[in-house]
């Protein structure tokens, strides 16, 4: 392993306790800073006291490891080092539990958007892939120690792959290869329930801000944005079912809000969020350049489906963009006429229009299943986790 750090932390420990109390003459205690380079695998449980730390390539927290991060850390990683990604392997736990007032900060020295691969997580909770099978290949471009692509899914609905609380990922959402090798703000291969997710920020990647691949697992108080791509996405069968308070604004380039597939598989279950805010500032255009294709709030395709309640979607007005749409007419078949996808309490504040398809079908969900409301969406506590260069990223 060549992860270097601490060094500085503990000269500066050996100085304090050295010190007698004629050397403290104010009484004031300050304790040490860490600093350092993280780099290669992490073969051995770590503990990174708050300081700022360099990223160098592709961080592997491998199985049985479990690495953890003191609030008020910052992280950052630098484009020209090569490919950059801090990743949880099946079995690794990543402890990363900042506080409102001191986040955890992982960003990128240049400040551009898609210099880095954010945080990736690995697990064996289970996913329905392409043909309902159980297990697939990731679409991040990176390879294990036996240079093969990772794979991802399993039986183990109760993985966990450790606890991320008060987490800002900046600039990230790096592709190797667009279109088959891409990574984003956040990652979650067939993640479990035993895994915590909460106050996260992912912040102008330049694809998803965050990304389900299968799993169980649940988020709570998620920020994206100006992710270039789709706010929130996923895919596998997912089936997270305790999600709230997830808020999106997309400004300058963006697709999606939320994209919602299955691999064209019908399942018999889907994932519960409640409390949803799904904003489009003006003139913003698609990721392709074009204020036209992938410009909805909400896209369902490839059988995706979802109960959802309390949903804000504001801004959605470019002409022919809708705020639900079905994307093709097997998804409206098996998960609008059987009541699989619910949209309830839904208030649109603009000219969004509610929701339409694709030629050739008729979208009518049935009654009880697409609801009209007044709610406020997503109801999040701001403070320092969610501000950037000053801007509070929920205003």
């Amino acid at each position: 392993m060549k992860t270097k750090f601490l060094l500085l932390a503990f000269a500066a420990t050996l100085f304090l306790n050295s010190c007698s109390s004629d050397d403290d003459e104010d009484g004031i205690y300050t304790p040490p800073v860490g600093s350092g380079e993280i780099s290669g695998n992490a073969t051995s449980n770590q503990n990174f006291i708050k300081g700022n730390y360099t990223l160098r390539g592709v961080y592997k927290i491998k199985a049985g490891v479990t690495v953890t991060f003191d609030a008020g850390s910052t992280i950052t990683a630098d484009v020209t080092n090569g490919t950059d990604a801090i990743v949880v392997e099946n079995g690794g736990k990543l402890i990363m539990n900042g506080s409102a007032a001191e986040p955890i900060v992982c960003t990128e020295v240049s400040k551009v958007p898609g210099s880095w691969g954010g945080i990736i997580m690995y697990g064996d909770a289970p996913i329905v892939g392409a043909a309902g099978v159980g297990t697939a290949t990731a679409e991040d471009g990176l390879t294990n120690d036996a240079n093969t692509a990772y794979t991802y899914g399993g039986s183990n609905a109760a993985h966990n792959g450790g606890s991320l609380r008060y987490v800002r990922v900046e600039y990230a959402g790096k592709k190797i290869t667009d279109g088959t090798s891409e990574m984003n703000g956040f990652s979650f291969y067939s993640v479990g329930t035993g895994t915590v997710l909460e106050n996260l920020v992912s912040y102008k990647g330049a694809d998803d801000g965050f990304e389900f691949y299968g799993g169980t697992v649940s988020a709570t108080n998620l920020i994206s944005y100006g992710n270039y791509d789709d706010s929130f996405d996923w895919q596998d069968g997912w089936r997270g079912q305790s999600n709230s308070n997830w808020y999106a604004y997309q400004v300058g380039t963006g697709n999606f809000g939320m994209e919602i597939e299955a691999k064209s598989y019908n399942n018999a279950f889907w994932p519960v969020i409640n409390n949803i805010t799904l904003k489009r500032a003006a003139g913003t255009i698609t990721e392709g350049g074009s204020s036209a294709a992938e410009y909805d709030a909400i896209q369902f395709k490839k059988q995706g489906n979802g109960a959802f309640s309390n949903i804000l979607i504001s801004g959605y007005t470019t002409s022919g963009s809708t705020a639900v749409r079905i994307q093709d007419a097997a998804t409206n078949t098996d998960q609008v006429n059987t009541g699989k996808i619910k949209l309830l309490n839904v208030q649109i504040t603009d000219g969004t229009s509610q929701f339409g398809g694709a030629t050739g079908f008729t979208v009518d969900f049935l009654g009880t299943n697409y609801t009209l409301g007044t709610t406020t969406g997503a109801s999040i506590t701001p403070g320092a986790w969610a501000v950037v260069d000053g801007v509070n990223l929920l205003q």
